[in-house]
């Protein structure tokens, strides 16, 4: 199976291709395309996972299914034959790793949701007992259960370029006060939700981050949703404060990186076919376990 890294639809408007999506307009709808690029450290590799934007589709599919009594989404159909006939000669291009979604006028800030103390939040912590600036206990562990999830919102950073944490206040001044409280409440919410349907399929979903958007029917849920990518998840058998955590994500690919001492400009290096083909084979068990099911890719 070979790598998708870019799609061509032909005479369809690309508006942009992301780290992973690209971005098609569609009449009034948007089709988003996962593609099987993967990023490390803010950059785009030159290796491709093969079938992972499957793995990433069918994924926020069971999401938006789960949480749909929470908050709407923006999916329209992810099935091509659903989708306009124009789109229907690029069907292997399309199938499992498409969604025609609604436009919508989508919220200046990732809404991210910290229920443990791992990565940057464990760094912070470990300087100043604070991660984005709020106050924790003394005595916390890397991995540690946190008292309380923790609302913790950022900018939306370009390609190649650092998303930077902002206060509440911050979002307040972004999307206003109203907008501001419903995008933390759904992002708490959300949070809770998934994370008890995580814990009992055996993981832990250790942090998380959320797009938002609106449409004239109100806020709405869109782009991915509580994949491998946005989404950090653990095995709950070995978790164990003190440590980083066993992750269903591409720590292989970043450990790889590390070991050869990249220095995370650009140009990005490719991956070898072992850290590829282990890539592959965690995304796929993290559908399997967080879904029930087996992927055919």
């Amino acid at each position: 199976m070979t790598a998708l890294l870019t799609t061509n639809l032909g005479a369809t408007i690309l508006l942009g291709r992301g780290k992973v999506r690209d971005l098609y307009a569609v009449g009034d709808d948007l089709l988003l395309v996962a593609t099987d690029r993967i990023s490390a450290f803010d950059h785009v590799l030159a290796t491709g996972i093969a079938g992972k934007g499957k793995v990433l589709t069918q994924i926020s599919l069971f999401w938006f299914d789960l949480l749909s009594d929470l908050v709407p989404n923006h999916l329209i159909s992810a099935k091509v034959g659903e989708f306009p006939a124009s789109l229907h000669p690029y069907a292997d291009q399309l199938e499992g790793r498409s969604m025609l979604v609604k436009r919508a006028m989508m919220f200046p800030v990732e809404c991210v949701v910290r229920g443990y103390l791992t990565g940057s939040g464990w760094k912070e912590y470990k300087t100043s007992a604070t991660v984005c600036g709020i106050p924790l206990p003394s005595g916390l562990l890397d991995g540690s259960r946190l008292p309380e999830p923790l609302y913790t919102p950022s900018t939306k950073g370009e390609v190649g370029t650092h998303d930077e944490n902002i206060d509440f206040a911050a979002t307040v001044a972004l999307v206003g006060e109203a907008d501001a409280a419903e995008l933390k409440r759904l992002t708490l919410a959300i949070y809770k939700k998934a994370s008890a349907h995580a814990e009992s399929r055996g993981l832990i979903l250790a942090d998380s981050k959320f797009e938002f958007g609106r449409t004239s029917d109100g806020i709405l849920l869109g782009d991915e949703v509580l994949t491998p990518d946005s989404s950090r998840f653990w095995e709950g058998s070995s978790w164990k404060p003190g440590g980083a955590q066993p992750s269903f994500d591409k720590q292989f690919v970043r450990d790889y990186l590390e070991s050869i001492h990249w220095n995370k400009q650009a140009l990005a290096p490719g991956l070898p076919n072992e850290v590829v083909e282990r890539t592959q084979a965690k995304y796929l068990e993290a559908f399997r376990r967080l879904t029930g099911r087996n992927l055919d890719l």
